[in-house]
């Protein structure tokens, strides 16, 4: 697409489909459901692999007595992971089809690693979970819906799996997905799309099934390739995190001219359009943009840009710019996090907090209660929050933020607890309000 429809799309507003541009999805279910075979077998089967992968796969196939290549071993790329039959980490893999780019993030299954699944989610835009048709939903299946629900991917498919090892019958299927769809709406997830699938045999991933004739919906690959995704980054308010300054001099070499570097996280920034530096709250006119090093009337996110302002202000890395409706600045904050360190999150512990470019001291006021993931339910939590836990916080921070509600926007309502000793990721939140705001002196 060029920038100038690009431009005028978001001038517009028009809503369009991501035809021809990119979606990031994530897999996610219980131990053995198969989501490690369909990721292979959707690269297998949209030409996505290479000759030498697929030698390579074929060999270690036949190494492990079987008689055709195991497609799950595509995406189980780790040799632990090879070796143990099962997926650790969170496996990226890039795709595309004529009609559709793809970031595909097959995470794992196991309870332990439900803070990888964590990581490979908050960025989708489209999560399928898998289920073994024998087994139907299980805890794990809820666990990993829970937390799709908490970070609000917009979509989410049911795939269910394995149907050929119940013969493909159509009331397998009806019932397991009438159950999901009834526990994903109580958990605040509605539009399920239900498939049912054989990854092992490809039936309904990229081609239609003969053997079940009965269902007359979409193959996998093509409800990812048809799927609307909603509001983009370009049309959401602006949010410019300032990642660096850059200093030059101006045209008569007299004096110097400041610009302020980063990624646009959402809106649209023009030549004439009248933004906040936050949290300090001056204001000031956009006098000229540069995009890839030349000069531009607009950009939109997720352009990185650099801005030169009418006015010589106190811009540096960490302040955020903003225009039109914006949070005010806080200091105390309460939010989701997922724990994912071995180390506990304890009450009164001492963190750094980084929200986009900015990381300030902070301080974990209070742990109100972890998350049964389970059954969405909320329990005690005198001890602390262990790795993989989810709970709900309060913060208090040494220095004013510009935060987003999460639902409001991903990417500006989401940060990081960092240990101040050693530099490790603690926790990843998610900001659910903001109660106190604070004068700006």
């Amino acid at each position: 697409m060029s920038t100038d429809v690009a431009e005028a799309e978001v001038r517009s507003g028009a809503s369009r489909p991501l035809s021809g541009g990119l979606l990031r999805l994530a897999t996610c279910g219980s131990v053995d459901d198969g989501k490690s075979t369909l990721v292979g077998r959707l690269l297998y089967d949209t030409k996505s692999v290479l000759a030498d992968q697929m030698e390579a796969i074929e060999e270690a196939s036949r190494r492990r007595g079987q008689d055709g290549p195991d497609l799950a071993l595509l995406t189980d790329g780790l040799r632990s992971e090879r070796e143990q039959g099962i997926t650790i980490d969170v496996a990226y893999r890039y795709f595309a089809t004529p009609r559709r780019r793809f970031i595909l993030a097959d995470t794992p299954g196991h309870v332990q690693y439900t803070r990888n699944m964590v990581t490979g989610a908050s960025t989708a835009d489209l999560a399928v979970i898998l289920v073994d048709a024998r087994n139907g939903i299980v805890d794990q299946t809820m666990r990993h819906c829970a937390v799709t629900a908490l970070l609000r991917v917009p979509h989410v498919v049911l795939a269910v799996n394995k149907m050929d090892a119940v013969g493909y019958e159509e009331s397998v299927f009806t019932a397991i997905a009438d159950e999901f769809t009834a526990r994903a709406r109580a958990l605040g997830i509605d539009g399920v799309v239900a498939i049912p699938m054989s990854a092992l045999a490809g039936d309904n991933v990229v081609t239609p099934s003969a053997a079940m004739d009965w269902y007359d919906g979409e193959t996998l690959l093509s409800h990812l390739e048809n799927v609307r995704v909603g509001a983009e980054p370009a049309r959401m308010p602006l949010r410019l995190p300032v990642q660096y300054v850059i200093r030059q001099p101006s045209g008569d070499r007299q004096a110097v001219e400041r610009w302020a570097a980063g990624q646009l996280a959402s809106g649209r920034l023009a030549v004439g359009d009248r933004v906040v530096v936050q949290p300090a709250g001056t204001a000031s006119t956009v006098v000229e943009l540069s995009v890839l090093g030349r000069s531009a009337d607009a950009a939109w996110a997720p352009q990185s840009v650099a801005v030169r302002l009418a006015d010589d202000l106190d811009v540096a890395r960490g302040a955020l710019l903003t225009a039109g409706s914006a949070p005010d600045p806080v200091r105390r904050l309460t939010a989701t996090v997922c724990h994912l360190d071995p180390r506990p999150l304890r009450p009164r512990q001492r963190v750094l907090l980084k929200h986009t470019t900015r990381t300030v001291p902070a301080v974990v006021e209070e742990i109100a209660y972890r998350t049964d993931v389970a059954v969405a339910g909320r329990l005690p939590c005198e001890d602390g929050l262990s790795a993989n836990d989810i709970g709900g916080v309060r913060i208090l921070t040494a220095e004013p933020l510009v935060l987003d509600d999460y639902a409001d926007n991903r990417r500006t309502g989401s940060f990081l607890l960092i240990d101040p000793q050693d530099g490790a990721t603690l926790s990843a939140g998610m900001v659910d309000a903001r109660p106190e705001r604070p004068s700006r002196s």
